[in-house]
């Protein structure tokens, strides 16, 4: 659960990173965001270092079958559009992905 919880906050953190800037550039909102925006994608990538393994690689492969379902999430949640059921079986698709890569056996 605990690494879970940490993944979720990692891409929340990437993906507010990137939501903010993409807000200034096409929605025209004030370019002060880009502070809140490069402190986000700084506390993402120091959340990385945070996940229980000794090898980055395999922490990103991971991390990017959560990010898939939080960015549906945030699809949903923020731009109001509802995930299709194709969508819904690609993020429990890439959450399989996930578990076989963090839950591995250990040598």
């Amino acid at each position: 659960m605990k690494t879970l919880a940490l993944f979720l906050a990692t891409a929340l953190a990437e993906i507010v990173g990137c939501y903010l800037p993409w807000l200034w550039l096409r929605q025209g909102k004030p370019v002060w965001l880009l502070l809140p925006a490069a402190a986000s994608l700084a506390l993402f990538a120091w959340l990385l270092t945070l996940h229980d393994t000794t090898d980055a690689g395999r922490v990103y492969a991971a991390y990017g079958g959560v990010y898939i379902g939080v960015a549906l999430a945030w699809l949903w949640a923020v731009d109001g559009i509802r995930p299709t059921p194709w969508d819904v079986a690609g993020v429990l698709v890439a959450l399989a992905g996930m578990a076989i890569i963090m839950f591995q056996p250990v040598e």
